[in-house]
């Protein structure tokens, strides 16, 4: 019986896991199949962003702290398992540094190896657009402009969804 209870309820936090990555919580401001809010933005590698300059392409916002531990997890898995695997598909990819400098990005940035392209928002200007709280958060723009996905934290099994559905979109 304690077996019984015990898996039960390994199944329903997968359940709740599984959910919460396609249905954000009600902290999150968009939802899937609209057009993203547009905003502007300077990147570290000295290009100019906007959401709504990218149209045909397939774009991962990520909306993070340095400081955060499950954005420390997921960054190595999207630097190596979405990065380095669909850049050539056109993939972009957006790290916007919730309240971060282009200091604390740039070292973060260089102190970890990603080569994924960051830009700081160290106002929450960006990401209130988006939600009112809670990180790491994936914003998944399709090529026809709308957000095709989204999920609010890090789990490899949640993480496993997110390139699934790049590499969906990468197709069409």
């Amino acid at each position: 019986m304690k077996r019984y209870r015990f898996w039960t309820a390994v199944l329903s936090i997968c359940l709740v896991l599984r959910v919460s990555a396609q249905e954000p919580d009600s902290t999150t401001l968009t939802k899937i199949g609209q057009i993203p809010p547009d905003f502007s933005v300077a990147t570290l590698d000295g290009r100019h962003f906007s959401a709504s300059g990218y149209k045909g392409k397939i774009v991962l916002l990520i909306f993070f702290a340095t400081w955060c531990p499950a954005c420390q997890k997921e960054f190595p898995d999207l630097q190596k398992n979405l990065w380095e695997k669909f850049r050539d598909s056109g993939l972009i990819v957006l790290a916007i540094g919730r309240e971060h400098t282009w200091d604390e990005l740039e070292k973060f940035r260089k102190d970890n190896g990603y080569t994924f392209d960051f830009a700081p928002d160290p106002k929450r200007g960006i990401f209130n657009l988006y939600a009112t709280r809670n990180i790491p958060r994936n914003v998944l723009i399709g090529k026809d402009g709308t957000i095709a996905y989204q999920s609010l934290g890090y789990e490899p099994g949640m993480f496993r969804v997110l390139v699934d559905k790049v590499s969906e979109l990468s197709k069409s």
